[in-house]
């Protein structure tokens, strides 16, 4: 089952047009390498731990020196990691250089396998995080009601590592 709260949000494409109500998934939190093979061998998997943790660390060693060198990496059917980049247009393709190049980045395609399992998920709605701190704020401070006018304007990410900007998500 995957959790979700319900936002109102402005298009940032047209922000003289009305709010809208928009959906935003709520991740429970982020598995460390270590909780993630504490996970598969609750599930009965034939290697130790420390086995676990070691193929993990490699694989993730390995993919990120294989991408580097060109590769794409097939995770089975939970889908592939791969590099594209962004770049400025330019006129003509031969005053195209490496300087046009802004930016490289890490994608990941999920399988049409993995696809198919996320359209059958369960889904969940809950209240945002900031209407749940607002009540908590409010219950601690022996309030029986809570300010839930700043609740809703902008989706919430996660405090998980706040030293890593990409963790988190809606």
């Amino acid at each position: 089952m995957i959790d979700y709260a319900v936002a109102m949000l402005k298009n940032p494409a047209h922000p003289d047009e009305p709010k809208k109500a928009y959906a935003f998934l709520q991740s429970r939190s982020t598995l460390t390498i270590d909780e993630l093979a504490d996970h598969m061998v609750s599930h009965g998997c034939n290697y130790d731990r420390g086995d676990i943790i070691a193929i993990l660390v490699k694989l993730v060693g390995c993919s990120k020196e294989l991408m580097l060198d060109g590769y794409r990496i097939q995770l089975g059917d939970l889908g592939k990691l791969y590099l594209t980049c962004k770049s400025d247009g330019v006129a003509e393709k031969e005053k195209f250089t490496r300087a046009n190049i802004k930016s490289i980045d890490v994608n990941f395609l999920s399988s049409k396998q993995f696809l198919d399992m996320i359209q059958k998920v369960s889904l969940h709605k809950v209240p945002t995080r900031k209407a749940v701190a607002a009540a908590l704020e409010a219950e601690l401070a022996g309030h029986t009601s809570a300010d839930w006018s700043a609740t809703e304007e902008t989706p919430e990410t996660p405090v998980e590592d706040p030293e890593d900007p990409t963790e988190g998500g809606e």
